[in-house]
């Protein structure tokens, strides 16, 4: 009997250069996935536009912590816009709790999810078949 291979989900998780507890947080739900192979792309840290150009690109699927998106704006906003010109699906994460996320990233994103770990994986996969 062979065992069926899981897919390996190449994600950028948006960060802030440090051990945010969001960004913590997240990387744990997605640890407690079953059946759910991924490797984060993003290199938490001061990275400059052509580091962050380079950890997007292989991504399948960007990640947007919303959380992280008011307190950081400009960083977040870096990586959204290296995400859009290089044309991949953005996934949006609410704030912990919370059901608003900034209107002008609603409108660009592949979805939106909670912090249920089922729904974010779900919407992760659904964004690769849109």
């Amino acid at each position: 009997m062979f065992e069926e291979e899981l897919k390996i989900y190449h994600l950028f998780i948006s960060h802030n250069g440090e051990g945010d507890e969001e960004y913590l947080t997240f990387i744990q739900k997605l640890i407690e996935a079953h059946d759910f192979e991924w490797e984060d792309h993003g290199v938490p840290g001061e990275n400059s536009q052509e580091e962050l150009n380079q950890q997007i690109e292989p991504a399948d699927v960007v990640i947007i912590l919303t959380g992280l998106y008011s307190k950081h704006h400009d960083l977040i906003q870096k990586q959204v816009n290296i995400a859009q010109k290089l044309g991949k699906p953005l996934v949006l994460i609410r704030p912990y709790g919370l059901e608003d996320v900034p209107g002008e990233l609603e409108k660009i994103a592949s979805g939106v999810v909670g912090w249920n770990r089922v729904c974010i994986v779900e919407r992760i996969q659904e964004s690769l078949e849109l």
